[in-house]
């Protein structure tokens, strides 16, 4: 593939609810501009952009992948993202380092909660867009209804460059709006069509929307807007040129339309891109650090490459893909991580074409290439010239909303789980491991159970670790809820030296502290040497409470009284006698299963309100207030017990149909209601008899 210089290359992003056929899209452009000679199927597994196993098998796509083409001499980098909130990261990812998005609608469905979110992500970087409705051939296809739920949900910028001729089976070709002539789509598949007159019966369909896109393009110039209002005619020419600076400026979103799997309204689709979205010179970095503030698309200019996604290749190892911003990327150069202060050398460059590698020598400024096994370069960072180091903006993840311990199913697999996670999260940055300090847990979060889900079994397949997946063990606390005197005597005789120690612990709760040790001996009845002996008792007695082996907390412990021999009495048996002692105390002093609760906001539409509040309800949570947002939502404040959200992020998702958000923060400690700390109870035995 030959190198084109910055004003030749478009990088694109397709965007959408998941299942309004991004993938096919970009299947069909790349056989309409040659790139394949065959059209694959998602269904068979057998498409260019989805060839991770986990999207052959699950027939969606779970990461983005590159798809560079090649139309009317100019270059598209196509990036084909996910359509499911669970791999939200990698959309973010994708339009970091896309200049313009197509926001994909599926023609039977309309505006989905996909489309909108992609509209709201493209909207914040203010990236230009069009909107392609597809489907177009599909039962249940309307062009009108999807085009007035756009208008609706996107405002009057919306507006139609073409539409269809027929739908559903019949659907056969689209009027052109700005060369106002019906193009008629060949049967074969082959991507062509004819060009003919508008039909009469469309004339006046025709007339309406093409004064839409009038209205639309001469709003934003007052001399085409005075020529409008007096019926004064404007030109196509005039047309396109004001539709090119419109898009460009985010004032029209131009709306096309078409059928990527019956590969009909490709060709139109590609022109529209080469014609009317921005090519990478018009784009201008900002450095966050660095001698230069405005990075441009000089080839010659110095080097800033932003890695955007990273991809751990079982056979090839790393592979980073990285968007040069400026200068040239050049393969067996020495370069800078800029953003961890190391040097790299960059191996052999390729562009990538799903998992066909393209070898070449050198990407240039605005084109998008991958890289292998560099050591230090992970997504975010900045790659640049040692002499000229600058940084550029990384990319805001969205925060873990689902959590899930894994264990290791066999001692090989405990050895080799820790890299093979760590490798995990390097891959994907919206992936978190932790080590739960209490119970010990490995925890893997992630944006939602099919996200974990399926990280975890591609861990199975390229690195031969099996985990059992579960819920993590929730942090309960045990404590005390009335004042006791515990006495213990430890008292060890079995020839030669002897073990002997006798304390008297007074327990008493500490609600505004988590311990306290004291002591109020006297007469000498335990030596001072010996203290430290007996806190140490019971401070180890303290990480595992007599109810069900949790922490035990907020109390105070102060020794009284007690007896030692002059010859048995050591530091270890003070120790153990106050361990017992403590434990003995506890069960005396009303001992209480505490359990964490979160504060936690939940934004919905206000049409799902009474649903989220009904299901909030039934997991014991407490709605302190409601505050309206934007967009007729509502956020919803509550506190909630932690046992109860596990699930929360599925629970939402399926409530309000994907358009619910919520997060949550550790607030307190509270008791744990009678018939639950029965079942907690049962259940820590249960897991301990499971484990020794």
């Amino acid at each position: 593939m030959k190198q084109y210089p910055a004003d030749r290359i478009r990088n694109v992003g397709l965007f959408s609810h998941g299942g309004a056929g991004k993938t096919s899209l970009a299947e069909a452009l790349l056989f309409d501009t040659k790139g394949i000679s065959r059209l694959g199927r998602v269904e068979d597994g057998t498409t260019v952009s989805d060839f991770d196993p986990d999207e052959v098998k699950r027939h969606i796509s779970v990461s983005t992948a590159v798809v560079p083409i090649e139309w009317r001499d100019t270059k598209i980098n196509i990036l084909d993202a996910p359509g499911y909130a669970d791999f939200l990261g990698e959309v973010k990812s994708a339009l970091r380092v896309v200049d313009a998005a197509v926001i994909v609608v599926d023609a039977s469905a309309g505006v989905e909660v996909g489309t909108e979110q992609a509209w709201r992500l493209s909207g914040e970087r203010q990236i230009p867009r069009l909107i392609f409705i597809n489907k177009m051939d599909r039962e249940n296809a309307d062009f009108g209804q999807a085009l007035a739920s756009a208008r609706e949900a996107f405002g009057k910028a919306v507006a139609p460059i073409q539409f269809p001729i027929g739908s559903e089976k019949s659907f056969k070709g689209f009027i052109d709006l700005l060369s106002e002539q019906a193009l008629t789509f060949h049967d074969n598949q082959d991507g062509g069509f004819e060009t003919g007159p508008i039909p009469d019966e469309l004339q006046e369909e025709c007339e309406t929307y093409r004064r839409q896109l009038v209205e639309a393009i001469a709003e934003q110039d007052e001399e085409l807007t005075l020529r409008y209002l007096d019926d004064d005619p404007i030109s196509t020419e005039e047309l396109i040129a004001g539709l090119e600076s419109c898009v460009r400026d985010g004032c029209v979103v131009p709306v096309l339309c078409g059928a990527a799997t019956s590969n009909r309204g490709m060709q139109p689709l590609l022109d529209a891109m080469v014609d009317y979205l921005p090519g990478a010179d018009r784009t201008v970095e900002r450095a966050t650090n660095g001698a230069i503030d405005e990075i441009r698309a000089d080839p010659a200019g110095p080097l800033a490459a932003f890695a955007f996604k990273t991809v751990a290749d079982p056979h090839v190892g790393r592979v980073t893909y990285v968007r040069v911003f400026s200068g040239t990327l050049k393969s067996t150069s020495h370069v800078l991580n800029a953003s961890k202060g190391k040097p790299e050398r960059v191996g052999q460059l390729f562009y990538a074409r799903g998992k066909e590698h393209l070898n070449t020598d050198a990407i240039v400024a605005g084109d998008m290439g991958a890289v292998g096994k560099l050591a230090t370069v992970v997504t975010g960072d900045t790659i640049t010239d040692e002499h000229h180091p600058l940084t550029l903006d990384g990319i805001s993840f969205p925060g873990t909303a689902y959590a899930a311990s894994v264990n290791p199913k066999t001692k090989a697999d405990l050895d080799k789980m820790g890299q093979a996670l760590q490798r995990l999260a390097e891959e994907d940055p919206t992936l978190q491991i932790s080590r739960d300090p209490i119970s010990g847990e490995m925890i893997v979060s992630g944006l939602g159970e099919p996200h974990v889900q399926i990280a975890l079994d591609r861990m199975t397949r390229r690195y031969g670790v099996n985990v059992d997946l579960g819920l993590p063990r929730v942090a309960y606390r045990e404590t005390i809820s009335a004042k006791t005197l515990a006495e213990y005597k430890h008292k060890k005789q079995t020839g030669g030296a002897g073990q002997y120690g006798h304390v008297f612990l007074e327990l008493e709760p500490l609600p505004d502290g988590d311990f306290a040790f004291g002591e109020r001996v006297v007469g000498g009845a335990v030596p001072k040497n010996f203290f430290p002996a007996v806190e140490k008792g019971v401070r180890e007695a303290l990480e595992a409470g007599p109810l069900a082996g949790y922490p035990v907390v907020n109390l105070k412990v102060t020794l009284t009284d007690g007896t030692y021999h002059d010859v048995d009495s050591n530091e270890m048996a003070f120790k153990i006698a106050s361990k017992e002692a403590f434990k003995k105390g506890v069960l005396a002093a009303k001992p209480v299963l505490l359990e964490p609760v979160l504060t936690i906001e939940v934004t919905v539409p206000e049409s799902y309100m009474g649903d989220v509040m009904s299901d909030l309800n039934g997991k014991r949570a407490h709605v302190s207030g409601m505050t309206p947002g934007a967009n007729g939502t509502t956020t919803i404040e509550a506190t909630v017990p932690a046992a109860e959200v596990q699930r929360y992020a599925t629970d939402l998702r399926s409530i309000t149909q994907g358009r619910g958000s919520f997060t949550t923060a550790f607030s307190h400690y509270q008791p744990v209601p009678a018939h639950l700390a029965e079942q907690i109870k049962a259940a820590a035995k249960h897991h301990e008899a499971a484990h020794t």
